[in-house]
Formats: C-alpha cells, structure tokens, sequence
C-alpha cells in the first residue's frame, strides 16, 4: 500500500493520477505504517511511516537541510534524460550536486546535473526527486503539451519512474495495467466526416482546393517523387470528372468512403463522427468562427451511409459545433445524432477540434458519454502525455479518449508534409509507445483521404498490417471508454482487490462482452521461478486468480 501525502488542494490529481497508475493506495492516516510513502509539494514533515519514502518537490525542504543535502540550482522548465527517453518538466525543478545512482539516473539534459538523488534519515531511506509529481501531472492534463514535446508520452514516464523506484525496493507491487487480457494494447479507428460529398461543394474554397491540389498540387508532388504516376493520373482523372459529377452524369467519388473504409478495415470496426447541422460554422471563443467553417451537410444528408456505417458493426459518434462551449448546443446536435443512430450512449469529437478547459464539463452536461478531442491539428503524438483514457479534471465521469494521429498533420505540406514512407516511421514509432506502455492508439483519418486528391490509402494499409500483426484490440471509441471504465471501476481494500460497482454507470452487461482486466504482480515471494526477465506475472482479472494468489496457490 502506497500513502500520499500532498498538498489538499493536489486531491483530485491525485486520485486521477492512481486511475492511470491502477495500484493500491490511500492519503496518508496517522498511525499506519505503509510500504511506501509518496510525499510531494512542501511537506512540514516526514512521517515515520514507512521504510522508504518518494519525495518530490522543487522547493528545499527542512530535511534536505538536516540531511546536509547539496543543492546545486533550481530550473523554471527543463528537459531531464530519464534512461533513454526525455522528460519534460513543465514546472520548476531543483537540481542536485549529489549524483543518481547507477540504477536511476535522472539528469537535466543540458548540463547533466542531477534530478534525483538519495539519502538515509531518520525515517528510512529517502528518494528526492526535484520536481513537484502532482504539479507536473496537473499541467499535463490540463494544458497539454507544447508541440515541440509531441511525441513523448510524459505522463507515462512519469508513471513508470515512480513504479521503477517501488519496485527497486524490493516491495511487492500490485497493479491492473492499461492492457486488456490477450491483446498487446488498444487501436482506436475514427474518421472525421467533414465532406462527404464534393457534389455539395459548388466551386467553394473546399471544391477550389480540391481541383488545384488534384492538378497543380499532384504533379509537383509527381515531381518530387511524393506520389506515383498512378496517384497522377487518378487524381488528373478525377479533377477532369468533376463538371460531371456536378451534372450528376458521374459518380461522386467522395460519397463512397464508408464502403472503402469497410473493405480495407475487414475485422476492425471504427467510429465516425458525423455533423450534426449543415450551415453552421459556430462560435470561436467570444466570436464567430470562420464562414468556412461550416459544414455542406448535415447528419440527415448522410442517413443511408449511417444506417451503413451501423449495419457493418461501426459507430457514430458527434462531430460537435459548439458543444464545447455551450451545454444547450451540445444536447440538441447530441439529440440529432441520437435520432438517427438510435443509440443511447453518443461519444463528440470537435470539429476544428475547438476545445478549453471548461469544455469537458460542458459535455458531460449535454449528456455526452466520452469525448476523444485532445489532440494535435498541426503535428502527432501525446497532447495530454497519456496513451489512456482519463477524467478531466473539470468533469465528474466524462472521460477523454485522446487522439494521437490525424492524416492531415502527417500529409499536409503546412503541417509535417511527409511522405507515405515517412509517415509510416512516425505511426511506427508511437505505436510501440503505446506497445511500451500500454492503452490505446487513437487515429483519425478523414472521410476524403482514401478518395482523390488525397489517395492515403497506402499508408493507412501498412498501418493496419502492422497493427494486425502486433495483436491489438480494434474497438469502437464507446467500447474502448467502457473498458477503461470498467479498470477505473476495480478498488482496492487494504490487502484485497475487488471490482467496484458504484463506478461502472450501468455498463455492467457491456463489461462482460470486453476483454478481462489483468492483474500485473512485481516482486511476489509467492512467484519466485515465474516472473522471468520481466520481473512480473500476469494473471487473468477474477476474484477466484486473486483469492489463490493471496493463499499462495497461483503456482
């Protein structure tokens, strides 16, 4: 059991932070006497209360004094090199002239000073780690990250120090990792519709683009060895089609992406999310957003390739207007997407992916079940630093279900204007964080993109070839949001572990069709011969695996 002691102010941190590191903990009670104790902030004092205590903070303590601890300067944000990965730091941090140990080694990149350090006191053996966790943590799931910091999943790292340092100990650590039984991680298939059909489009700055990128655009792509001859000439093909497909003597070669998707996905099933209003561009903060922001459809334009999408095992989800900033707005675009989908349980994504702090509890007014909105326009990666569904911490049960690709931030020259060949390294290497660390891998690719002037379908193909093979879990977003519901909802008591029912919000019948929860042992007597290199043992999430495994007879 892990006590925590921080400031009150950190509490609804904290308890977030221990739904995505899933280990027994409690705040800290006088009188008990823990396995570790995880002090942050500016603690007056230490209790006597453990063996070995974690201490963050960025300020010098009473017992950094006491124990003649050297301090060699104090950063207002920096990069630390844990192991092999970076690791931002968004507050302040102090650096240590005491250097790491051999084992943890946690320096500031730039001089190589020392992040973390130890010592004995009085009360144990201390790890002072110099930034303040539940700050860091804050931050990361308020603000996000800056661009620069994109690819790195920090908030994972930050999880995977503090369980390193546990394990380090020798003590035995419990946990039910973001990993459903019998699958490497979780992909989550989504696909914006924002037009989804050119007819709409009668010369417009949407229909403009698409002739200049379809001609102009693709052969200096040709040129620049970016497309094949065979994406020139489809895309010069279709530009040339496009007076017909106005006259309605052509088909139009953007209605048919649910059919495309559906063939190139077979076995996996996705979520779109749908536009609920034609014409409405919506607001921008205190004004309007841009004319062109609104869409040429609106949901019942698109009833038949609904009742598609729903009849081939995929979702529909809401592509909000203004349902971040406006509850009122949000229940009657959710009403819309209810009415033609039939479903009770509606997930949003934003369209423009407009979104503030306040949104999460905006929807979760609304009636919105999850919302999977944080992410990146301009590039990939972890916005929020997580590869897990959270709960804002604004919300009451709504949780963000982030998104990690969008094909628009891989492809477009005004974003990372990568090749296919490129994109596939990028995908590749965010796929095994997510394979590292677990959770899910979010991917938005457009209603358009498998359709020309676009044509991404090459490497969307290799995408799912390589997830495939590494044996995910392909889910809906709700299906996805529910799982992760269904680990929040495990509690731990003391030396037992049970799964709750006061958390699960009714989704009792849909946990049992998803995959079983894993309960992930480190240092058990009890497992001495089985945990093998990794130092763990998995075992299927029952009350009958535990109860053996607490009696010593998970041999």
């Amino acid at each position: 059991m892990i006590g925590v002691v921080a400031d009150p102010s950190d509490r609804a941190v904290i308890r977030e932070f221990f739904e995505l590191f899933k280990t027994p903990w409690e705040f800290y009670e006088s009188g008990r006497r823990y396995d570790v104790l995880l002090c942050a902030g500016t603690p007056e004092y230490l209790p006597e209360a453990a063996n070995v205590t974690l201490l963050y903070s960025s300020d010098v303590l009473y017992c950094d004094v006491a124990n003649q601890l050297e301090v060699s300067g104090r950063r207002e944000a920096t990069t630390l090199a844990l192991g092999e990965s970076n690791l931002p730091i968004y507050g302040k941090c102090l650096l240590f002239q005491a250097s790491s140990s051999n084992l943890f080694r946690l320096n500031e990149e730039a001089s190589g000073q020392a992040a973390l350090t130890f010592y004995s006191s009085q009360n144990g053996r201390v790890v002072r780690i110099g930034y303040d966790l539940f700050h860091e943590i804050r931050h990361l799931l308020t603000f996000g990250q800056p661009v620069e910091f994109s690819g790195i999943p920090t908030l994972e790292l930050h999880i995977q120090l503090v369980r390193e340092l546990i394990i380090s100990t020798g003590v035995t650590l419990a946990e039910i990792p973001a990993i459903p039984e019998g699958y490497k991680f979780i992909v989550c298939l989504t696909h914006d519709v924002d037009h989804p059909s050119i007819r709409k489009h009668s010369w417009d700055r949407t229909a403009a683009g698409f002739f200049y990128r379809a001609t102009v655009g693709s052969l200096w792509n040709f040129l620049r060895h970016s497309i094949s001859l065979r994406e020139l000439l489809a895309n010069l093909a279709a530009a040339t089609r496009l007076p017909l497909v106005y006259l309605g003597l052509a088909k139009d070669f953007w209605r048919d992406f649910v059919h495309r998707y559906q063939e190139l996905e077979k076995g996996c099933c996705s979520t779109y999310f749908v536009i609920p209003f034609q014409g409405r561009r919506g607001r921008e903060g205190a004004g309007l957003a841009p004319a062109y922001r609104a869409a040429q459809y609106g949901a019942d334009d698109i009833a038949d390739l609904i009742a598609e999408m729903t009849a081939g095992g995929d979702e529909v989800g809401l592509h909000g207007i203004d349902s971040w900033i406006d509850s009122s707005s949000g229940k009657e675009e959710l009403h819309k997407i209810q009415e033609l989908t039939g479903a009770a349980r509606i997930g949003s994504r934003m369209h423009w992916l407009f979104f503030n702090e306040k949104s999460p509890a905006l929807l979760e007014q609304a009636g919105i079940f999850y919302d999977s909105t944080c992410g990146y326009r301009e590039t990939v990666g972890f916005r929020a630093g997580t590869t897990q569904a959270y709960k804002p911490l604004e919300a009451e049960r709504l949780l963000e279900l982030p998104l990690h690709v969008m094909d628009t931030a891989l492809f477009y020259p005004a974003y990372l204007g990568l090749t296919s060949t490129e994109a596939t390294r990028v995908l590749e290497r965010l796929a095994n964080f997510v394979d590292r660390f677990g959770g899910c891998l979010t991917i938005n690719w457009h209603d358009r993109s498998l359709a020309p002037e676009r044509l991404w379908h090459a490497c969307y193909r290799q995408l799912l070839n390589d997830l495939k093979a590494r044996g995910v879990w392909f889910a809906t977003a709700t299906e996805i949001v529910a799982w992760f519901r269904k680990r929040r909802s495990v509690v731990f008591e003391g030396a037992a572990t049970k799964r709750g029912s006061s958390a699960t919000d009714g989704l009792s019948d849909d946990n049992d069709q998803l995959p079983e929860l894993r309960l992930r042992i480190h240092n058990s007597p009890l497992l001495q011969g089985r945990s093998g290199q990794h130092g763990f043992v998995d075992v299927c999430f029952s009350q009958d695996a535990i109860l053996q495994m607490a009696s010593g007879n998970g041999q």
